[in-house]
């Protein structure tokens, strides 16, 4: 447990310094190749903020028009065989949006059920197990240009289904 202790503390620093160690050797101006990433860095951020403020925007609405209960209520209808928690659909809705909105109702599910409650447990297991799908995808796709996703979607929301069963799963031996 130690030596993984220390990894993780000196992790981060030691690839720093390699990377700048290895442009030195190779006679690369490091701190000139940092400007021009950094500088790309913004161009790509100042593409994708439309695409951001309108997933932001689209889940703010969810939430307060009462549509992401009311499709709560009948998914955890349908799910209720299952064993899985009704309260827990609107994360997993969310959470293929917005990390932070899923963030925020995770702390919600923390105040009403506590974190080492069993809901509080498979959502924090939850949060390690599924992706903000659409997020992601929107960001990469208009960042590298991509028109056709093909399968893309489709697998994702497999993964998100396996990592959700997974977490029910890993709870529950818990």
């Amino acid at each position: 447990m130690g030596f993984l202790v220390f990894l993780s503390t000196y992790m981060v620093p030691f690839v720093l310094f390699y990377v700048v160690a290895y442009g030195l050797l190779k006679k690369c101006n490091v701190y000139e190749s940092f400007i021009a990433g950094a500088k790309d860095g913004f161009g790509t951020v100042i593409k994708i903020m439309p695409t951001l403020i309108g997933l932001m925007v689209a889940v703010g609405v969810l939430r307060a028009s009462g549509f992401l209960d009311l499709v709560s209520g009948i998914l955890g209808s349908l799910l209720a065989f299952t064993g899985f928690p009704a309260d827990l659909i609107p994360y997993v809705i969310v959470r293929m949006f917005s990390s932070s909105a899923a963030t925020g109702l995770a702390l919600d599910i923390f105040k009403n059920s506590g974190p080492d409650s069993e809901l509080g447990m498979l959502v924090s297991v939850l949060a390690g197990c599924t992706e903000t799908i659409f997020y992601t995808m929107s960001v990469y796709f208009m960042t590298a240009k991509v028109r056709k996703g093909r399968y893309t979607l489709a697998g994702a929301l497999v993964a998100t289904l396996a990592g959700i069963v997974t977490s029910v799963v890993l709870v529950g031996w818990i």
